[in-house]
């Protein structure tokens, strides 16, 4: 017999549920074996996918003196769009490959402060219908055909489980401002099998972000799913390719070189390798995407100088919001069919041509 709390009077009542009393629903999706086995990972494919991740744990570690740059859309929601962005990205990736590893950024998951559209994944219609299992296979399917354009893939993770269903196709992963501090979080990235940054926190904090490297380079024991959908007891052996990122705070921005020392001398501390990545977006350019263009150009001055002086390259990568029209704009339930092509939902962008100059301007450094 199940006893539950009346919610009235507060009395027991024999033979009502005490569980799921807050649930409206529960709706079973396709296992992370069965999407993928839909859209294979082809030999072809995870060849590159490895050797991608080969090369960008290389330049983290200081062994490949090449810069680390992650640009795209601040998040998905058009799959089109996307593959145009990434049509244009990918021969500057090769123009550029002997002084810049180009990871294309292909988020599909939108952390909120409060409320709003959760990503392409959770809401692929942005339209309310939250159809998640579409969501699955549009999202494994765009990662699949970027891939084959030969650009690696960067995402950030943020549900503990959707990262089964794509992650095989993932070059380079992020942990957010948001979820750094997370035990749930750490312990995910202690068991992925590519190179992940741990943003600092939202209020600028650079210390949990070292420490969540820290406790992703080590072993853990937790619950998750199997690649069957199944609940399980996961063991990860941990992830040492992990790394930080700076993207400022509510004090300020944080890529100056005062905070780059700071964060480095923090990182020496800990016993990791005292190199850093920079968000040129959010609080590092105060979300303006033309001041972005600008600490992009001044990261790449202070990188030219430090190697033009012979010093240690401690800036080994940095990261950008770039689609294909700059600035941003807002999404209603229902208005998906009048939104400017190629231009965010979320945070704003540098457009094209501003990206394409600051890839060059990092290239010259």
């Amino acid at each position: 017999m199940t006893i539950s709390l009346d919610s009235r009077s507060g009395e027991s009542k024999p033979g009502a549920s005490t569980s799921d009393r807050r649930i409206k629903s529960f709706r079973s999706i396709p296992s992370p074996d069965t999407i993928r086995n839909e859209l294979p990972l082809t030999a072809r494919r995870a060849l590159a996918v490895q050797a991608d991740r080969d090369q960008i744990a290389d330049i983290l570690a200081g062994r490949d003196d090449r810069l680390l740059v992650v640009v795209g859309p601040c998040s998905v929601h058009d799959p089109i769009a996307a593959i145009d962005y990434a049509r244009r990205l990918a021969p500057l990736a090769a123009e550029y490959a002997d002084r810049l590893k180009i990871v294309m950024r292909v988020y599909f998951e939108k952390p909120r402060t409060t409320v709003g559209w959760k990503g392409l994944i959770n809401d692929p219609g942005m339209d309310g219908s939250y159809d998640v299992e579409r969501g699955l296979r549009t999202a494994r399917s765009l990662l699949l055909d970027i891939i084959d354009l030969g650009l690696p893939v960067g995402c950030e993770f943020l549900e503990p489980t959707s990262p089964q269903y794509i992650a095989d196709t993932v070059a380079w992963g992020a942990i957010g401002a948001r979820t750094t501090e997370s035990q749930v979080h750490r312990q995910l990235a202690s068991g992925l099998s590519m190179p992940i940054g741990f943003k600092n926190g939202t209020d600028g904090n650079v210390q949990v972000a070292v420490d969540g490297v820290n406790a992703a380079a080590a072993q853990h024991v937790f619950f998750g799913v199997d690649d069957f959908g199944h609940g399980a007891v996961v063991e990860t052996v941990g992830n040492e390719d992990c790394h930080i990122i700076l993207r400022g705070g509510t004090g300020g921005p944080n890529f100056d070189d005062e905070s780059v020392a700071s964060a480095v001398a923090a990182l020496a501390k800990a016993g990791l390798p005292e190199r850093v990545m920079i968000d040129c977006s959010h609080a590092n350019s105060g979300k303006d995407h033309n001041r972005q263009a600008e600490v992009a150009t001044e990261i790449a001055a202070s990188v030219r100088q430090r190697r033009a002086a012979g010093d240690s390259p401690v800036i080994s990568g940095v990261m950008l919001e770039s689609f294909l029209e700059p600035g941003a704009q807002s999404v209603k339930p229902g208005d998906e069919h009048e939104l400017v092509y190629g231009k965010s939902v979320t945070d704003k962008c540098m457009g094209w041509e501003a990206s394409a100059t600051v890839l060059a301007a990092l290239a010259r450094s």
